[in-house]
């Protein structure tokens, strides 16, 4: 807690900072071939001297380790930073690493929001049909762990983390070789350990974050049988989306990693918000169905859901608020260890995308105050202030 009061009043003073500052409208970001229009955040309605004093306030943030921010208003990119910080491939640190725009940056847990996204299309070609039918008709292969309480688990629950079943990702360390987590990363077969846990809850009445939860069921469907993750995603989403620039990291036995392991330029990432927040259309193309967002983003998980400012989960998406100057915003977030964020506030027609390193102890699902620092910081004190008028 002393650490939250500290980390809070170093944001309310860098904001005051920030807000007395006389610098004017800084540039626009590097126009590149990579289907951004570019503007200065003035010709977008931001408050400019807000959102040019972004990146020189968060370098200033003790404790952030930033690593990029970017911001997007009304579809046009208004302002990137890039910062050099401690970072980390996988379990290995590579110490100081400088960041610009075509640096790839781990997305740890927003990967799950790109299968979430991947679903919606496989929904969309008639891959998956029902999202109430048990998980055992996508995994014909477990059936001998089939048992009545776990065939009613169904993809609507492993989408939303409400299967019920044991996963006691918080019990110890995640830094123990005890840990579950740990544990499911190195099993020979990923879907095996996951259905051999018990069922400790009915499915869908209780949420439990289960980072090590696989959601590629589509390809064991007729349709998609075959079909890599990683290689579905280029084809439907990251073609369409002109990202050229990314590495998807696989699990031991090879498998590509759903619930982590991808990396993406900063600039590639708020392409993802920028979809979601057009309803699943990129510069008039339609890649996922606006249902499909629909549903992705509405409040999937049960009464009782509460972690701060992240007031529901969605499929793989979280649902929150931000109060500023007794204006509550909200917004929908893919939020992933170490600091990845990515915002997309409707109401303001804006998409913040940020990325750091501080790679410390998660809590299990709902972030640490330390990992919240950088985003945090640039949604709520410049962002949506500037977008405000405040």
């Amino acid at each position: 807690m002393r650490w939250i009061g500290s980390a809070a009043l170093c944001v309310a003073l860098l904001t005051a900072v920030a807000r007395a500052g006389t610098s004017a409208d800084c540039d626009a970001p590097a126009a590149m071939s990579d289907g951004w229009p570019v503007s200065t955040p003035a010709q977008q309605t931001l408050d400019a001297k807000l959102i040019c004093a972004t990146g020189p306030s968060l370098a200033k943030l003790t404790g952030a380790n930033p690593h990029a921010a970017v911001v997007v208003r009304n579809g046009v990119l208004v302002y990137e930073q890039y910062f050099a910080g401690d970072d980390k491939r996988g379990s290995a640190w590579l110490g100081v690493v400088p960041h610009d725009a075509n640096t790839l940056h781990n997305m740890e847990s927003i990967t799950k929001g790109v299968v979430a996204l991947l679903v919606g299309i496989a929904f969309d070609r008639g891959w998956l049909k029902n999202l109430d039918a048990s998980i055992f008709s996508f995994l014909p292969e477990y059936g001998d762990l089939r048992t009545p309480d776990k065939n009613k688990i169904t993809l609507h629950h492993l989408l939303s983390m409400t299967s019920g079943l044991d996963w006691p990702e918080r019990a110890i360390s995640a830094n123990n070789p005890e840990n579950i987590v740990r544990r499911g990363y190195i099993a020979s077969d990923p879907y095996r350990f996951v259905l051999e846990r018990s069922v400790e809850a009915s499915p869908g009445t209780v949420w439990n974050y289960n980072w090590r939860r696989r959601l590629a069921s589509w390809p064991h469907t007729e349709e998609g049988r075959g079909t890599a993750v990683d290689g579905f995603a280029k084809d439907a989403l990251f073609e369409p989306l002109g990202i050229e620039e990314w590495e998807w990291g696989r699990f031991p036995n090879g498998d590509p990693g759903t619930s982590g392991g991808l990396q993406l330029r900063p600039r590639d990432l708020a392409k993802l918000g920028q979809l979601v927040l057009d309803n699943g259309v990129w510069q008039g193309r339609q890649i996922v169905s606006a249902d499909w967002i629909n549903q992705m983003t509405a409040r999937q998980s049960p009464p009782g859901f509460s972690f701060g400012s992240l007031r529901s989960y969605g499929y793989l998406w979280w649902q929150g608020r931000s109060s500023i100057d007794n204006h509550d915003i909200d917004w929908i977030g893919a939020l992933g260890r170490g600091g990845q964020r990515l915002y997309v506030v409707p109401t303001l027609r804006s998409v913040v995308a940020v990325t750091a390193g501080l790679y410390g102890e998660s809590n299990g699902g709902a972030p640490a105050p330390l990992e919240n620092l950088a985003g945090d910081t640039v949604l709520n004190s410049f962002v949506l202030p500037a977008a405000l008028g405040h």
